[in-house]
């Protein structure tokens, strides 16, 4: 029969993991620039079409939708690093 390696024991692995950094809570600021940012992006776009085009950049003109929707993507992308 072969030897087989000696395995961690529970306490072991939870402590290895925490000490990776793996378990730390997120910083107070990070809820709220999340959802803000969720935010900010979805009033970008109801501001730009209420607007009919003038309003948040008339330059940009249908850019900013893309603008909008990239402000609220990020916001989106946030929440997979999101721990409690």
């Amino acid at each position: 029969m072969p030897e087989s390696k000696p395995r961690k024991r529970p306490a072991q692995q939870s402590q290895a993991f925490a000490a990776a950094g793996a378990n730390k809570p997120n910083p107070v600021w990070f809820k709220p620039v999340m959802f803000g940012l969720m935010i900010i992006g979805l009033l970008w776009i109801i501001v730009f079409y209420i607007s009919e085009g003038r309003l948040p950049v008339p330059a940009w003109e249908s850019w900013n939708i893309v603008a909008g929707f990239g402000i609220a993507i990020v916001g989106f992308l946030m929440t997979t690093r999101w721990r409690s």
